[in-house]
């Protein structure tokens, strides 16, 4: 199964990014999860799931919503088997 690996970096902490993400991983049949990391400025993702789904959710995660401000997406492929059943919020 395609499994994409992000960090997300820039102002992507304390404005809802990550409930952004699982809402956008949810309406588009995505498993994985979200999780701030501890520089105050990334946001680690990893979803599951079709391939153009992801792609789309990529575009999504570029953006963010209204009050991020997305600086950069690195990204990473994989092909894994399937480890998670839905999407959520890692603390």
């Amino acid at each position: 199964m395609p499994c994409l690996k992000a960090i997300v970096r820039g102002k992507v902490q304390g404005v809802y990014f990550r409930d952004f993400t699982r809402r956008q991983a949810v309406r588009l049949g995505l498993c994985g999860y979200a999780k701030n990391l501890a520089s105050g400025n990334e946001v680690e993702v990893v979803a599951e799931g079709n391939k153009d789904s992801l792609l789309e959710f990529l575009k999504l995660l570029r953006s963010g919503p209204p009050h991020a401000e997305v600086k950069e997406v690195e990204t990473n492929w994989e092909m894994t088997n399937s480890n998670y059943s839905d999407f959520h919020i890692k603390y």
